[in-house]
């Protein structure tokens, strides 16, 4: 059996040192290389210093085929991720002008400018590739250094994910004469996948398939090797496809926010949102999709109940009946987002916590509704975890539950 090529990571960030924070981006990232031929010999974790990254990767380089680098990559002025792997190398930071502009896109669709300090991050390393961040601002790079490959991505979770595997697991495992595929699932958890495919592992053995799990998001790897590499990464595609039945939204590149407006375009309808504890998250997820425009005309985030009455038309005495957080409030929420000039209305209402729960609807619990011109569409859902994971589990459950009305309502 060949021995795994070595590969090294450094986790950027001083609060990884503290106690508040762990650093989970490198168990992904081992989890994900093994399908490729590398192992992790060794990780690390370093404070927000030019001089302690540029110590760590000069280390590394020396002794890893593969370095990756994640976290410091933002805007701030504790993010020196950039200038100390320049200082690491002796390469310069250069600006790229069609970079530059890509960034300030991205900062227009969301009804901003750019401010001076993001325009750090259209620095790019002199020679590097550009990895481009689907699901947030701050790109990744890649850079080859002699005999090895030195990566640098984005600290959150998310954002390091997809850029992985859509940029980067395809091209390497192909290299190691191995084929992947990532099929991307929704409204759905971890466990319920592993249930639903785990009759296929005895078909086509357990180490092919990988499940990554996000809030309210899930990722199936499939990978395959050999000969019949092609044909049998289509086997398994379409046998594990089957298994995750409408859970199943997209693969590699897709995002859920992206397959919603795509949807949404094929109807020739658009979207109005109306957010109460997410506090625009579903909108800020929608307008990260390029053209995001066409499809969605805004919402609105009406988190106290004056708000409700006054943006989004819901009955005072709807309120006072039932609550906000209730069926009867996100519905009518719902319908009030369509008279904001959109055919279709998602809302969002819920506890995110960490007080205001009772024993009737304890913190987690979140009403989620859909309006189309088909009908309307009902979900109440109780998360667990903190605030930030109620609510990210909340934007993913709801745009999810409008995918599926516009799969099914057809």
């Amino acid at each position: 059996m060949t021995a795994p090529r070595p590969a090294a990571f450094v986790a950027v960030g001083s609060e990884l040192l503290r106690t508040d924070r762990l650093d989970t981006n490198s168990l992904l990232v081992a989890r994900l290389l093994g399908r490729c031929g590398y192992g992790l010999v060794e990780k690390r974790c370093v404070e927000d210093d030019a001089g302690a990254i540029a110590a760590a990767v000069s280390e590394l380089l020396a002794r890893a085929e593969l370095v990756f680098v994640s976290g410091g990559l933002g805007p701030t002025a504790d993010d020196v991720t950039r200038e100390g792997v320049s200082r690491a190398l002796g390469l310069p930071l250069v600006r790229r002008p069609g970079w530059e502009e890509e960034l300030a896109a991205r900062y227009r669709r969301l009804g901003r400018t750019v401010p001076p300090i993001a325009s750090r991050m259209a620095e790019i390393l002199e020679g590097a590739e550009v990895l481009r961040n689907p699901l947030g601002t701050a790109p990744g790079q890649l850079l080859q250094v002699g005999g090895s490959t030195l990566v640098l991505l984005p600290g959150v979770p998310s954002e390091l994910e997809q850029i992985l595997t859509s940029h980067l697991l395809p091209r390497w495992v192909r290299m190691g004469g191995v084929e992947a595929r990532t099929l991307r699932l929704a409204g759905v958890y971890e466990s319920q996948v592993e249930q639903r495919v785990s009759p296929l592992y005895t078909r086509f053995g357990r180490e092919r398939a990988t499940i990554l799990a996000a809030r309210g998001q899930v990722s199936l790897v499939l990978t395959a090797s050999g000969p019949r590499a092609a044909e049998e990464l289509a086997e398994m595609e379409a046998a594990f496809a089957a298994a995750a039945g409408l859970d199943l939204y997209g693969q590699d590149e897709d995002t859920l926010p992206g397959v919603v407006l795509k949807l949404l375009g094929q109807r020739g309808w658009r979207l109005a949102t109306a957010e109460s504890c997410t506090g625009g998250l579903v909108g800020f997820q929608l307008t990260s999709v390029p053209g995001a425009s066409d499809q969605y005309v805004g919402g609105a985030i009406a988190y106290s109940n004056n708000l409700k009455e006054k943006l989004l038309d819901v009955a005072r005495e709807l309120l006072e009946a039932h609550g906000a957080v209730s069926r009867e409030a996100a519905e009518a929420m719902a319908r009030g987002a369509c008279a904001l000039g959109a055919e279709c209305g998602l809302a969002v209402t819920g506890i995110a916590g960490p007080t205001g729960g009772s024993a009737e609807k304890p913190v987690g619990t979140v009403h989620i509704a859909v309006a189309t011109p088909r009908g309307a569409r009902h979900a109440r859902h109780q998360f667990s975890g903190n605030r930030d994971m109620v609510r990210e589990f909340s934007a993913n459950f709801a745009l999810d539950l409008l995918r599926r009305a516009l799969v099914e309502d057809r």
